[in-house]
């Protein structure tokens, strides 16, 4: 059954008024009809079945026939912290995290990023960043779809330290602690960053300063594990302990 994503004032306790790109897709993409049953989220935890009453121009009006009841959110909070990557490779990450159940993203530069943006670039690619987090959701049945916050530097990514339970940063020449280890410390309900380098990795003065910090640094493994495929891995071990 196709979901979608609405703003909490469009969902009444009786009714769902659905706008935007989604009615093009329900009408045109999908087909559908009067009486076809869709299932409607306000992203804040209410996740509804309804039956399509209408479709108009630029709106679809949907009756609320039941509520749904299932959980399909981590138990944790992960906030995935990416070193700005090259190409597409943004996307990836924001894609499948999402399918594995982030809380919520940002990119970040350091040192060693390749890439630079100035307010207009940044300004778009967050906007498809956002849509494909939708998209996301969507497809994996979330009940929320992900923050994508604003591209931070390194000194604003280490202020925001404090305001998480656990902050972890992954680091390919750490060899004695473990994500795994750290994870069996973590309540359920807890926040946690989990910092992934860019293609070239951290400086170890940024290693240094991460530490100062707050931030706990970790190892994902034996391997050394590409930019865009750290943060897929670090929300499989999560979603192992907790899942």
């Amino acid at each position: 059954m196709q979901r979608y994503f609405v703003n909490p004032e469009q969902m009444t306790e009786q009714h769902v008024t659905i706008t935007g790109d989604d009615v093009n897709h329900i009408a045109k993409v999908m087909r559908s009809r009067a009486g076809d049953e869709i299932i409607c989220c306000n992203g804040h935890g209410r996740d509804v079945v309804g039956a399509i009453e209408s479709i108009a121009e630029g709106e679809v009006r949907v009756r609320i026939i039941q509520q749904t009841l299932k959980n399909r959110e981590l138990p944790v909070q992960v906030t995935i912290a990416q070193g700005l990557p090259k190409g597409d490779k943004m996307e990836l990450v924001i894609q499948k995290g999402t399918e594995l159940g982030a809380f919520s993203f940002f990119a970040f530069t350091s040192q060693r990023t390749v890439v630079k943006l100035d307010d207009k670039k940044e300004k778009k690619r967050i906007e498809r960043w956002r849509k494909i987090a939708k998209e996301a959701a969507e497809q994996s049945h979330r009940s929320q779809i992900p923050h994508i916050e604003d591209v931070r530097t390194w000194k604003e990514l280490l202020a925001s330290v404090p305001g998480f339970h656990y902050a972890l940063l992954a680091y390919e020449k750490e060899e004695e602690i473990a994500l795994a280890r750290i994870l069996t410390e973590v309540p359920e309900g807890a926040s946690i960053l989990l910092v992934i380098g860019p293609e070239g990795g951290f400086d170890e003065k940024e290693v240094e300063e991460a530490e100062a910090a707050g931030l706990t640094i970790v190892s994902l493994g034996r391997r050394i594990l590409r930019a865009e495929t750290a943060p897929l891995y670090g929300l499989s071990c999560i979603s192992y302990q907790f899942e």
